[in-house]
């Protein structure tokens, strides 16, 4: 099983992900970039004229996004931000164990501390 993700550089989102999964980026062309995170594959797709979601705003739909258990949401966060990801705009106040990134294309994705990710 593989998931195929849209993005404008193939390359800089298989660095990111790699890092983020401790996985490997197995092939880089310029038209698309693998990641094999423990038996995971990721494959990043380049798509002229490519547009992230709008999310929590439906003009362009969030298709998906991945939610991942950290022990520390908010240092996961910073580890990520010289990797090109970015806080959203959109953050659940009432929820402290939660912190929503973009990626370096765009796509939002989820950090939950591990503890509150047994809770649910």
């Amino acid at each position: 099983m593989a998931l195929t993700v849209d993005c404008p550089d193939p390359s800089v989102m298989a660095d990111f992900y790699a890092v983020l999964l401790g996985g490997e980026v197995t092939r880089q062309t310029a038209d698309e970039a693998h990641v094999d995170a423990e038996g995971r594959l990721i494959i990043f797709r380049a798509v002229p004229d490519y547009r992230p979601p709008t999310w929590p705003s439906p003009e362009v739909p969030l298709h998906s996004h991945f939610e991942y258990v950290v022990e520390d949401p908010h240092a996961a966060a910073q580890q990520l931000l010289p990797l090109g990801a970015g806080p959203a705009r959109h953050q659940d106040p009432d929820d402290p164990d939660l912190v929503v990134m973009l990626d370096p294309a765009g796509h939002p994705f989820c950090l939950i501390r591990s503890s509150a990710a047994r809770r649910t």
